[in-house]
């Protein structure tokens, strides 16, 4: 007796193992509705920023200096409130609720785009409440993302809920294309289908996804998440080592706009083309960021995360040789989608691995904010660069500070894996 029930323990953990080698990864039921949350969320988003130059521009007739204002609050705004949201999150341990929060804001602002008229003020106003519901909600899904995940599956999980965000952000342009093709110069309309799928993204986010329990560090020993207690995560040697790459390669990273702008003042594409290059990318991004998690798993983030920057510099190479024709555009567009499917997810991933369960939306929201703010200083570095001496130099000296940035990276990353969190949480 004793041998056949030690015999069928043992046939029960081999068929476990093979389960565990051979199937595919699951993600918990919260990570799929995030990303069906984050899925129309972003089509209603992107049907905006799609129309929005063009309505503020040509059908209000707005300043240069006025679009200025809006597009600049359109890319910084959620800045301003991404820490403070992922302090609440941890202190209150309501990671759900504050996203609702910033969820909601962004499907009020939806409405406020149909009611503003053409006050460009208004419009002003009201897409600062979008980028304020955006800085709001960030963190603290990321954090019930990698909450909801097992460690050894942590880039899976983001790399499906990135690939759903994808689709929105595909998908939304296209719907608002279609519908200006359809009715020339119905903006409301757009705005009208932006507020439905943003509200229902936000009912999907508010019926079906439960706020995750965040365990303390011992019985009866409540978490205390104190700003100090944040702080110092800055300090903490394997985080901080991810701020600084996140930070050292946002400086070497052009924007997407600059990037398409040099391929098509190179190649001489017709500038209707212009806008489906931004589609093309989230194509690829959306179909290679669910491999690109599972790879990482399996293989190590860290070198998913620096192949990704190396496909990025392949792209930077190809902005400096002689064109081959128009063809040659598709290359680079999959390995722009390839370089986002194997970085952004993946970074996430390795800053969850290494955060303590009750810091790890503030922890996640430093890391946006560093990269973020890089990003910018990166983009206006680069427009003076063009402006100064000329695209050529420009991209030779971004490649040149993208080289320099992944040696330190890789030998950064070298010194310390993802395996355990170096913050242990704060008890009282």
């Amino acid at each position: 007796m004793y041998q056949i029930e030690n015999s069928g323990q043992v046939l029960k953990a081999r068929e476990k193992l093979t389960t565990s080698r051979f199937s595919r990864p699951r993600v918990s039921r919260t990570v799929l509705f995030l990303g069906l949350t984050s899925l129309f969320t972003d089509i209603s988003a992107e049907m905006v920023a799609t129309v929005l130059p063009l309505y503020l521009v040509l059908n209000l007739q707005l300043t240069p200096l006025a679009f200025g204002v809006i597009d600049g609050l359109y890319l910084g705004a959620a800045a301003l409130v991404r820490l403070v949201a992922g302090f609440v999150a941890d202190r209150s341990r309501r990671h759900k609720d504050v996203a609702v929060a910033g969820y909601a804001l962004s499907a009020v602002s939806r409405l406020g785009l149909i009611a503003a008229g053409p006050a460009w003020v208004a419009f002003a106003g009201i897409v600062l409440v979008d980028r304020l519901g955006k800085g709001i909600r960030t963190a603290p899904r990321d954090a019930l993302i990698s909450l909801s995940s097992p460690r050894e599956g942590l880039a899976t999980a983001f790399g499906v809920h990135r690939a759903l965000d994808t689709a929105g952000a595909m998908i939304g342009p296209l719907i608002a294309f279609g519908l200006l093709t359809l009715v020339p110069g119905a903006y409301d309309a757009v705005f009208v289908v932006s507020l439905c799928a943003a509200l229902i993204g936000l009912g999907i986010l508010t019926l079906f996804v439960d706020n995750r329990p965040v365990p303390t560090a011992a019985p009866n020993a409540p978490t205390v998440v104190s700003i100090r207690a944040a702080a110092r995560l800055v300090r903490a040697p394997r985080f901080s080592t991810l701020l600084l790459v996140g930070a050292v390669l946002g400086l070497a990273t052009m924007s997407d706009g600059f990037l398409y702008l040099t391929l098509q003042r190179r190649l001489d594409f017709r500038v209707g083309f212009f806008p489906l290059l931004y589609v093309a990318t989230a194509l690829v991004y959306m179909l290679l960021a669910l491999p690109a998690g599972r790879l990482a798993d399996r293989f190590g983030r860290g070198r998913v995360f620096v192949g990704g920057y190396a496909l990025l510099l392949l792209v930077y190479t190809a902005l400096l040789l002689p064109s081959v024709g128009t063809a040659e555009v598709g290359v680079y567009v999959v390995l722009l989608g390839a370089y986002y499917a194997a970085t952004d997810g993946v970074l996430m991933a390795l800053a969850s691995a290494v955060l303590p369960e009750d810091l790890r939306s503030s922890g996640l929201a430093l890391l946006t904010t560093a990269t973020s703010l890089a990003r910018l200083v990166a983009s206006i570095l680069f427009g003076l660069l063009w402006t100064w001496q000329g695209v050529e130099i420009a991209v030779w000296v971004f490649m040149g500070g993208l080289v320099t940035a992944m040696v330190l990276t890789t030998a950064a990353l070298a010194r310390g894996k993802d395996r355990e969190p170096d913050v242990q949480p704060t008890t009282a």
